[in-house]
């Protein structure tokens, strides 16, 4: 059983499923759990649980890990008895991997079946949570989704009390859409560019992680005179910090750098801090 501080590992986009001759990021988030062979399990409900998706993720992990899968849109919810107890085998995990699409839907069918409470037991047990787009999204109190139409705001699970905008070098839509946002909701936050993820350990961001060389992430804060302040924060190339042979990232030990988060306006402190005592409530 995990016994290590709260971590999440948000992809702006990248993994698995976006990177199919990188294993870089898929491989950082394996060396968090600090496992020979972890126990990994995928949800693929922002797919629709799409059986080319569940196809891909054991072709990439079920070599390496004890891999399976909780599926809400099939009869047959997972491998191995998954379905007799989704809660308990959940929280059995070293990572949960949330794979990408609707987050929308997603986040309406894990309120349906209650995993989002499981969800929060397992980020509080120490259980790594981690995933590009939708899986990076949803961990968050507010995030822009653009999965049909144009960029719109919804409201995540709020372990993480900030703002999320993902796939920010590919759409510059989103990009404009989140600067518009946070000016105007003064909640500040963070992005991150394809194949970047954000690590972050309890509520506080430790490091950038990156597959490409110039990735990089942003903190996006509300000005007091009006607009936004964009900060870049330089990406750790994990293929520079691990060298040609691909040896894993955990191999390294390296300290993560800290990352300073966006300080909220006054008007947001007191709705963040309820947000965080609402989750360790919960």
């Amino acid at each position: 059983m995990p016994d290590r501080a709260p971590q999440i590992l948000a992809l702006g986009g990248g993994g698995f499923s976006m990177e199919k001759d990188s294993p870089l990021l898929d491989d950082y988030a394996l060396s968090l759990t600090g496992c020979e062979r972890p126990r990994v399990c995928f949800l693929p409900t922002a797919s629709g649980d799409a059986d080319h998706y569940v196809v891909r993720f054991y072709r990439r992990f079920s070599a390496s890990c004890d891999a399976s899968h909780v599926s809400l849109f099939r009869r047959d919810q997972g491998t191995g008895g998954v379905e007799d107890d989704l809660a308990t085998h959940l929280l059995s995990q070293d990572l949960i991997y949330v794979g990408g699409g609707n987050v929308v839907s997603m986040l309406g069918a894990w309120r349906a079946h209650g995993l989002d409470a499981v969800l929060r037991r397992a980020w509080r047990r120490g259980i790594v949570l981690c995933g590009p787009s939708a899986g990076s999204l949803c961990w968050f109190g507010q995030a822009l989704s653009a999965f049909h139409g144009g960029p719109r705001a919804i409201r995540g699970l709020g372990l993480l009390p900030y703002s999320n905008c993902v796939h920010y070098d590919a759409e510059p839509a989103r990009r404009a859409e989140y600067h518009r946002f946070v000016a105007e909701q003064e909640c500040p936050g963070f992005a991150a560019e394809d194949g970047v993820a954000l690590h972050f350990e309890g509520v506080e961001l430790v490091r950038v992680v990156s597959s490409r060389s110039d990735g990089a992430a942003y903190r996006v804060e509300r000005r007091r005179a009006g607009g936004v302040r964009e900060t870049r924060l330089a990406a750790d190339w994990l293929d520079g910090e691990t060298g040609a042979d691909g040896a894993p990232p955990a191999k390294s030990r390296r300290r993560p750098e800290r990352r300073a988060a966006p300080r909220p306006t006054p008007a947001r402190v007191a709705s963040l801090a309820g947000a965080v005592r609402a989750v360790a409530a919960a």
